[in-house]
């Protein structure tokens, strides 16, 4: 299983091993050697038929699922180059892309609102994502990547900001994560340091 993301404001897209997903509600505990992560929030989408070269009037085929999560990058890692961005993006259980997805019909709505609170405080808040946005993203990643059924095709909807970061005062860093679609709850995990 592939997770194809295409990063904010850029045509160019960008693969996770699927050791990063996290679909559960796990605690996620970081190494010693990490400080402290970055988040973007994403708009994903499951892959229900195999293809490749998938046109944009085609692609609504191709997917049967939507849904809303997170993705989480070491910031220690992120130097500015292309190696430390794919460093940075390969930590296990940094996809938190949660189960049970919605249907793709659940994106006509425009008053969806997924929301991301840190610590009990809402920091992000939007009803943004389309079919349109997920059909173009598919279209232009199956040009370079074959997609599989159960693959996952993520958009990220914001720039990446600091989320956690290591007190170094304290022996243990606990901050609270969690996500809310349509009012119903998505995830609710710690990061602790």
């Amino acid at each position: 299983m592939n997770i194809t993301v295409r990063p904010y404001g850029s045509r160019h897209f960008c693969c996770r091993p699927d050791t990063t997903w996290e679909r559960e509600d796990k605690d996620l505990y970081a190494p010693e050697s990490v400080n402290g992560y970055l988040w973007t929030p994403v708009l994903f989408a499951r892959v229900c038929k195999a293809g490749k070269c998938i046109g944009k009037k085609f692609a609504s085929r191709y997917y049967d699922a939507i849904g809303y999560g997170i993705l989480l990058y070491v910031s220690d890692l992120l130097d500015g180059s292309r190696e430390g961005y794919a460093c940075a993006s390969c930590a296990d259980h940094t996809s938190v892309l949660p189960f049970p997805m919605y249907d793709k019909v659940t994106l006509e709505n425009g008053d969806n609102v997924f929301s991301v609170s840190k610590d009990g405080k809402e920091i992000y808040a939007t009803s943004e994502g389309s079919a349109e946005m997920i059909e173009e993203a598919l279209s232009d990643a199956s040009r370079l990547v074959s997609m599989r059924i159960g693959d996952i095709v993520a958009i990220e909807l914001a720039p990446a900001a600091p989320l956690a970061v290591k007190d170094c005062t304290a022996s243990e860093t606990v901050v609270g994560i969690g996500g809310a679609f349509c009012g119903n709850s998505l995830f609710k995990f710690n990061i602790i340091m």
